[in-house]
């Protein structure tokens, strides 16, 4: 019996990266898991993979920064699992040719970004809080925030801003949800090895491993942390092992914020 059997967990970015390594150890945990994901190929053949080793695991598509799809996918994960028990809003966006100073950012980039990474935590939780108090009381929220909520680094006033407003949120929503059990805490990554962190390595150009390397050299810890180091995070922070935890960030960072400051420019933290 794995820690979490007999819970159902909405995993939103599900598909790739840090979202992959949070949706496979709940998986593994023996929860069921919903994938929420724009990319439906990756989401469905991930639920296909999990759902082979005897995981029970769906994907449900659509954009979380989307009113209509976010309370779609919700629904769809409670008809298909029979309940929620606990929702990771991961979904969170920085592309490579969104790097700006306030006055040359486009406004179309600053909604994007603001829209999938904080209106899409806002969306999410607005329909799966329901669904989590049917099974109360009790249930856990986990956001994806970032260091870069925390302290920024330079031309990224978008994502930095996203990610700010994903740690207020978090505090505000643990203070509204307390008297009813329901948690609400963050993460804030450092740089993770992942599909966003090696598309920003390949458009620096040169030698990719390098750039790797030189990102994860700015942490104390000398590397660059993975999706499982996330994952794990996230299983604590969903389990009664945090009971007393909420309104809280876990900095899994290798050591970056302890730095007090940004260390140089260290990329993207998904």
């Amino acid at each position: 019996m794995g820690e979490f059997e007999g819970k159902a967990v909405l995993v939103t970015g599900g598909a790739l990266g840090i979202g992959q390594g949070i949706v496979r150890a709940f998986a593994g945990e023996g929860a069921a898991v919903a994938i929420s994901d724009v990319d439906a190929a990756a989401a469905g053949a991930l639920a296909d993979e999990l759902t082979a080793t005897g995981a029970r695991v769906v994907a449900v598509i659509g954009d979380v920064s989307q009113p209509a799809d976010a309370e779609r996918m919700v629904g769809e994960a409670v008809a298909a699992l029979g309940r929620l028990d606990v929702l990771v809003n991961n979904a969170g966006i920085q592309p490579i040719d969104a790097y700006f100073n306030v006055e040359d950012t486009p406004v179309e980039i600053w909604d994007r970004i603001v829209g999938v990474n904080l209106k899409g935590t806002f969306l999410m939780s607005k329909y799966a809080l329901t669904a989590i108090r049917r099974e109360g009381p009790g249930g856990s929220v986990i956001n994806m925030a970032s260091v870069q909520g925390v302290q920024s680094m330079p031309r990224v006033p978008s994502y930095a801003a996203s990610k700010g407003g994903v740690l207020s949120l978090t505090r505000n929503m643990a203070l509204d949800y307390a008297p009813e059990g329901i948690r609400v805490n963050a993460i804030c990554p450092g740089t993770i090895d992942s599909d966003m962190v090696r598309r920003a390595a390949v458009a620096e150009g040169g030698d990719i491993d390098a750039n790797l390397r030189r990102y994860g050299a700015f942490h104390p810890l000398g590397r660059l942390g993975v999706p499982e180091d996330i994952a794990q995070a996230a299983l604590f922070l969903a389990s009664d092992r945090s009971s007393f935890m909420t309104g809280s960030y876990l900095a899994v960072d290798g050591g970056f914020l302890a730095q007090g400051a940004w260390a140089g420019s260290a990329g993207s933290d998904q």
